[in-house]
């Protein structure tokens, strides 16, 4: 029984409690948004460490024994995506304190973003796969109504799209959990991946393996269900877009890869170049949408959905180095994704708009903001030394040695036209002259999302922008280490027989691996 494994769920709902508890103090508020994501950055890097020292952690809910409890289980794959969750709130909660006017606190912004936290954690380390189910919707819930804070008609317009094909996504998600549950009467994902190896109906796994697929890829925004995406990030309050491409797009991904790892290990098979294409056509379709955008925002969006296809990519390859780019990737797009959304709302804060055809002049202005896009910028392309170019590198070189040479082809192209996008960006923002119709005169306060008045905090806003794009550079100089964490994790994910036993115990555990040898043949049954 390892509490830790539990703290980074129970903590961010705590929070957001206290939040609640503290309504009408705004200071309270204000100041559990940024102690409590400190909190669980540290208990998130506790669990990190403890995972990488010890392996498999797990802790049984209400003491009941799997698979008849619900079980929360961290490997390293969980733990780095938990971790990453820590530093993503620990950002988000200095950030909002410059951007988040009074009118949205007073409708619950923090306990929503406290919210939003806790259900991503949850979904990162659930080992029940109704649990995940769960976590998903308490993910919607929150995520919903901080869309919609404020109330303009964009807003609500992209929020409909967004809650529409999510909720698609959950109704079959819940549907594939109910069938389910009626072949093998568990709801334990350990427990599932040993019966349904023994399932008599091998046709019905595969076709339980395509709900999942889909369900997970519309909640990833992976092709071809992916346009809520780019119709609704744009819309909300800056801080909200950032935490939502950070994390959320990012559960589905980390499903598709616990499930296709797990259940659905030996059920590949012509799904493989179904994910395989998948992953291709969401590379193509975000980069070409996002080239034809000259909204900021909008462009980051479409980018997005791109990038999610790199990740899809690392999983369809299947073997160990392309799931560690996968995982890399993640990681890397994690923070640099964050971080340009960030940058974005200083942009705004500055020349008051997000259209580039506006703005310009900020190389000049603001050179610091300048470093700092353009570090992020060019590591979501994959330009080295930065985070972005490992990350692409890894799977590049593991599509080649699968030799899948045109997916491998397509991703390389995919990189110069993200770069075509970024330079347009820099282009449009920092390095041409602002218009002169644009101008917009200097004063001592400035519109927050909500329309209100607040005194100008742009060193809260410039800290954790400065702050990413110096983890981007870091990663990429300290890519050896980080790598072989990700190769850990590869290595993990193809022997699930370790998660298993970690949940099951050793007897399940040999269970499993006699399972693997006789579906590979290497022993007769």
């Amino acid at each position: 029984m390892r509490p830790e494994v539990a703290l980074p769920v129970l903590l961010p709902l705590f929070s957001g409690a206290l939040s609640l508890l503290f309504w009408r103090s705004r200071p309270m508020q204000r100041f559990i948004a940024v102690a409590g994501n400190i909190a669980l950055l540290v208990v998130s890097l506790w669990l990190f460490i403890a995972t990488l020292n010890e392996g498999y952690l797990t802790i049984e809910m209400g003491s009941w024994p799997p698979p008849f409890g619900i079980v929360l289980v961290a490997d390293l794959l969980s733990a780095v995506m938990v971790l990453m969750t820590g530093i993503v709130g620990l950002v988000m909660g200095v950030y909002s304190l410059a951007t988040t006017g009074r009118g949205h606190e007073k409708f619950g912004y923090y306990p929503l973003m406290h919210l939003v936290l806790a259900g991503v954690a949850g979904a990162f380390l659930t080992g029940d796969i109704f649990n995940l189910y769960v976590w998903f919707e308490v993910m919607l819930v929150a995520s919903f109504a901080l869309l919609i804070l404020g109330g303009e008609r964009a807003q609500m317009e992209g929020a409909i799209k967004y809650v529409t094909l999510n909720l698609l996504a959950s109704v079959i998600f819940l549907t594939a959990i109910g069938l389910t549950y009626g072949m093998v009467g568990t709801l334990n994902m350990a427990d599932i991946a040993l019966r349904l190896n023994e399932a008599d109906h091998q046709g019905m796994v595969e076709v339980l393996a395509v709900m999942f697929m889909v369900a997970f890829g519309i909640k990833a925004a992976a092709f071809p269900l992916f346009f809520w995406l780019p119709a609704s990030y744009h819309t909300p309050p800056v801080a909200v877009s950032a935490l939502f491409a950070a994390l959320l797009t990012k559960v589905g991904v980390y499903s598709i890869f616990r499930t296709f790892t797990l259940i659905f290990d030996q059920s590949m098979g012509y799904l493989q170049d179904i994910m395989l294409w998948g992953a291709a056509f969401t590379m193509v379709t975000g980069v070409l949408g996002a080239a034809a955008q000259y909204e900021f925002r909008r462009i980051l969006s479409f980018h997005i959905v791109s990038q999610i296809g790199y990740m899809i990519l690392g999983l369809a390859i299947y073997t160990p180095l392309a799931i560690a780019g996968g995982v890399f990737a993640i990681m890397h797009n994690i923070v640099v994704k964050t971080n340009l959304f960030l940058v974005s709302g200083i942009t705004y804060r500055l020349q008051g708009t997000y259209q580039l055809k506006k703005m310009g002049g900020l190389y000049k202005e603001r050179p610091w903001l300048a470093i700092a896009f353009f570090l992020s910028a060019f590591s979501l392309a994959g330009i080295p030394p930065l985070s972005g170019f490992f990350a692409k590198f890894v799977i590049v070189r593991a599509g080649i040695e699968a030799e899948a040479y045109v997916v491998t082809g397509i991703a390389l192209a995919v990189g110069l036209m993200t770069l075509y996008s970024m330079v347009k960006i820099w282009n449009e923002v920092f390095w041409k002259t602002l218009p002169e119709e644009n101008l917009v005169p200097q004063t001592q306060t400035s519109q927050g999302d909500d329309g209100r008045l607040v005194k100008p905090s742009l060193w809260l806003m410039y800290l954790p922008v400065i702050v990413l794009a110096l983890a981007t550079l870091l990663i990429g100089i300290f890519a050896e280490p980080i790598m072989q964490v990700m190769n850990a994790i590869g290595d993990q994910l193809l022997t699930p027989q370790g998660y298993i036993e970690a949940v099951l115990g050793k007897a399940a555990s040999a269970e499993s691996a006699l399972i693997d040898a006789v579906n590979a043949e290497e022993i007769t049954p």
